[in-house]
């Protein structure tokens, strides 16, 4: 058995590409034994996002570089990419699920590069290998960087929502990171809105949704009076009235170049609901309101792609936004009432706490994706049937996209002559670049893709505990009742100790002794994150064949330069919201 703190790649590991323009993501087979390893965990393929986003990502704080002679002893040979926006290719890359598949056209743009070996010998570095590994508290700076928590305020020393607050954090691969999140309370209705977005080509579409989207949410469940107040105060000059509460890292940002932009179609959606409404139902559909915004947001992303701007500078940002791509995850909790919105491959997941303690994972959502036969059938009957073998080629949208459902990526949305009217006519960064003027395979009867959600509604019971939104970068690293269990015990600081498994692993008495005392440590020591989505990242990146987290695994995966982390894992963005027993318990009494 390898020593503790070896890297090992977990049985179930997935791996995922997310911002390669020519890659489709997804997840490998467990039978992908090819994938190259480091030191025993699968690779990824290299990524670099589509445009050179100018808003920068949270960075990690620690990044003792590994020195050449420790690559070499880690790493048999890298690929030297000549074009930045292209992705490096491998072999293994037709077997692996990525965001976007290859396409041979520009498998010349990149070349394998010497060994890592000759790459340092001819340099003269040293050759002895060395160990760099962060501290503890170099550790807890990166995973504690981006958390966030918000606790619902009590009124009169009395919490009357259901939901008790919530823990948010990201962890970053991609450079910048291209996931997104938001949090918001909804002022002039009921509820409370949370979202996790998963960008891939860029972050461009991640960060515009993650802006906008809650505000045409917001407005779909306003009644027809309120809109036609904050018509009338817009027309008058007057102060709106607000419509959101917003609960925000420092990191995470508007633009505020694009703000009047985005007011202006946010306003023409609210009077298009003024003019559909006449104001005689009061009753507002949850679900529909849900599936409107999505929609319309969506359609405002490749309308004001088509128009332009005269501005150069947003000229540019909306055709970005329109080019990459979002999938998105969304919850609208308004008492017992629990809503989740999903478009790709984020997931939603219910915590259950049974009698006896011990905790189960109720799935709130589905993945779009050809691992989902519905989807897989739809996608079918929306085309002709002599497309049937090439609408999903290679368990990916077209052979070249893994998600059945996102936001902007219109080059599966737009005919082929608007794509190359915009392209001729937008700014030269965007003429210039080999991805936009390429042309998905089979493409005849567009649009291919939809922003379109699955809306699940669930009647929320006292034995529901918390919500966990992630995005695929933890599902593809755990089991969905491991995410619960460790929430849940996080939660309420109870451990239901399982057996421990060895995996078939030979395990010395002493070894095992080891393990014991480490789990025993664990139990009777305080708990150093005071933030769940923390404390399940920390299981994400550091745990072992054992499910304990490995320190020495923790800081090597943390300590992996921006060009070998997003070969290894995903982006990562955790919300866990927790909700109040009492007062959903109350909500079934009143019943």
């Amino acid at each position: 058995m390898p020593g503790a703190g070896g890297l090992r790649a977990r049985a179930g590991w997935r791996g995922r590409s997310r911002s390669t323009p020519l890659l489709a993501s997804g997840s490998p087979p467990p039978r992908a034994a090819s994938l190259p390893l480091l030191r025993g965990i699968p690779v990824r393929s290299s990524s670099l996002p589509l445009f050179s986003d100018a808003m920068p990502a949270p960075t990690q704080l620690f990044f003792p570089l590994i020195r050449n002679c420790e690559l070499s002893r880690i790493s048999g040979t890298a690929c030297y990419c000549h074009h930045r926006h292209l992705c490096c290719s491998a072999p293994y890359l037709a077997q692996s699920r990525l965001r976007y598949a290859p396409h041979p056209a520009y498998a010349t743009f990149c070349r394998p590069k010497e060994s890592w070996w000759q790459y340092s010998q001819g340099r003269r570095y040293a050759s002895t290998p060395q160990k760099f590994y962060l501290t503890p508290p170099q550790v807890n700076s990166i995973l504690k960087a981006n958390e966030y928590s918000f606790k619902v305020p009590e009124f009169d020393g009395k919490n009357v929502s259901s939901v008790l607050g919530f823990d948010s954090n990201q962890l970053p691969a991609n450079a910048p990171i291209e996931d997104r999140r938001s949090a918001a309370t909804c002022l002039q209705t009921r509820g409370m809105l949370l979202g996790v977005f998963d960008g891939h080509a860029g972050c461009a579409c991640s960060q515009a949704v993650s802006e906008r989207l809650f505000y045409y949410i917001a407005v779909s469940l306003l009644p027809h009076e309120t809109l036609l107040e904050i018509e009338n105060a817009v027309e008058s000059g007057r102060a709106l009235l607000p419509i959101l509460q917003w609960h925000k890292h420092p990191n995470d940002y508007f633009s505020k170049e694009a703000s009047k932009l985005y007011f202006n179609s946010l306003r023409t959606y609210w009077q298009e609901l003024i003019d559909l409404n006449t104001g005689e139902s009061t009753d507002i559909d949850v679900k529909e309101a849900l599936i409107n915004a999505f929609k319309r947001l969506d359609n405002d992303i490749s309308l004001e792609a088509q128009v332009g701007d005269p501005n150069s500078f947003l000229n540019y940002l909306v055709l970005r936004v329109a080019f990459s791509g979002a999938t998105a995850c969304v919850a609208h909790v308004d008492g017992v009432d629990l809503h989740v919105a999903n478009t790709g491959d984020s997931r939603a997941m219910l915590g259950v706490q049974e009698e006896d303690g011990s905790w189960s994972a109720v799935t709130l959502s589905n993945d779009h994706n050809a691992q989902n036969e519905r989807e897989l059938e739809r996608l079918k009957l929306e085309h002709p049937k002599n497309e049937a073998k090439s609408v999903v080629k290679q368990d990916r949208l077209l052979g070249l996209l893994m998600p059945f459902r996102a936001f902007g990526d219109v080059k599966f949305k737009w005919s082929i002559d608007l794509q190359k009217r915009v392209i001729e006519s937008g700014p030269d960064q965007l003429n210039d670049n080999e991805y936009t003027k390429f042309i998905p395979p089979n493409y005849y009867t567009p649009p291919y893709l939809t922003a379109e959600p699955e809306v699940t509604y669930h009647r929320l019971r006292p034995q529901d505990k918390f919500l966990v939104l992630a995005t695929d970068g933890l599902w593809e690293t755990m089991h969905r009742q491991d995410v619960v269990r460790i929430v849940g015990e996080y939660l309420t600081g109870m451990h239901h100790q399982q057996p421990i498994a060895v995996g078939g692993y030979k395990v010395t008495l002493g070894q095992m002794h080891g393990l014991l005392t480490e789990r025993r440590a664990k139990m009777s020591s305080v708990f150093e994150d005071q933030n769940a989505a923390t404390h399940l990242i920390r299981h994400a990146v550091g745990n072992n064949e054992f499910g304990t987290v490995d320190h020495e695994r923790l800081s090597k995966m943390l300590s992996l330069p921006e060009e070998l982390a997003r070969m290894y894992r995903d982006d990562i963005t955790i919300i866990v919201v927790q909700f109040n027993s009492h007062v959903v318990g109350a909500y079934q009494n009143q019943e």
